[in-house]
């Protein structure tokens, strides 16, 4: 294997030089789930919209519930639903990633097609989404009174979760082409990390034995800062620099092995 596949800088380069091609493809993947839907691509906007006003009528009039500790007066489903942004993207991206190369079978057999930026397309399909999830959270938090300077240093923060997305993305996609049944155990093992991540309670409610697992997660890492940024609480960045690394040495494995497992693709589809 060329050592080229585990420099972040020619990676990123190669990444950077077919710009226009995965943009085409990120663009054709949004416009294609819409496509024959009546409000067609504005579901971008209305499928968040209605996914907030559910959560602000549940937890916000129906069980009335706070945050244990919540100091500030931010509502709990702004809290819930700033820490499923960032999951969701992360969920998305991953669960998508076993179809990235099956779905693109002619392209792969083509041999100057770089292969390796079809787990990209489920990754900046997810970021679409996740910009309109954004805007909506800075008009509600607009709207509640709560919207101050630090929240816009949200897209920085998820940042580790992009990496390790596309890291995991890598491995994933290489092993959905030999294997079909990832489609299915993938999406499966996602629903185990959301509960295992502290998406819908705080990390401090997890007992004392398991806490070194929750410690380690650098996905609940991010959840966890996220909502403090939202929230107007300090973050923890040094933490957050360590999550960085991590995500990119998750990342730059995954290349990695894409990269090994390319050859037999064409073979195996």
């Amino acid at each position: 294997m060329s050592a080229i596949a585990f420099n972040p800088f020619r990676i990123s380069s190669d990444i950077w030089r077919h710009r226009y091609l995965l943009g085409q493809l990120i663009k054709r993947d949004v416009l294609l789930r819409y496509r024959g839907a009546l409000f067609g691509v504005l579901w971008i906007f209305l499928s968040p919209l209605f996914m907030l006003a559910v959560f602000a009528f549940v937890f916000g009039q129906v069980f009335q519930a706070r945050w244990p500790q919540q100091e500030n007066g931010l509502p709990f489903w702004l809290l819930l639903y700033s820490g499923l942004i960032t999951f969701n993207i992360f969920a998305e991206t991953v669960s998508r990633a076993p179809t990235s190369v099956r779905g693109y079978s002619s392209f792969v057999k083509k041999i100057i097609f770089p292969v390796h930026i079809l787990p990209l397309v489920p990754l900046g399909a997810a970021l679409v989404h996740g910009a309109f999830n954004f805007l909506i959270l800075l008009a509600a938090l607009a709207w509640t009174g709560s919207l101050h300077g630090q929240v816009f240093l949200l897209p920085l923060l998820i940042l580790p979760v992009l990496l390790l997305a596309l890291g995991i993305s890598w491995f994933v996609a290489a092993w959905g082409v030999f294997i079909k049944d990832m489609s299915q155990i993938v999406p499966m093992f996602v629903q185990i990390v959301m509960f295992l991540s502290p998406v819908f309670y705080p990390a401090s409610a997890v007992p004392a034995v398991l806490r070194p697992l929750y410690d380690y997660n650098p996905l609940g890492g991010v959840i966890e800062a996220s909502r403090a940024l939202v929230s107007g609480q300090p973050v923890e960045w040094r933490f957050w620099g360590i999550t960085l690394a991590c995500s990119l040495a998750a990342a730059i494995l995954g290349h990695a092995f894409f990269q090994h497992a390319r050859e037999e693709f064409a073979d195996a589809l």
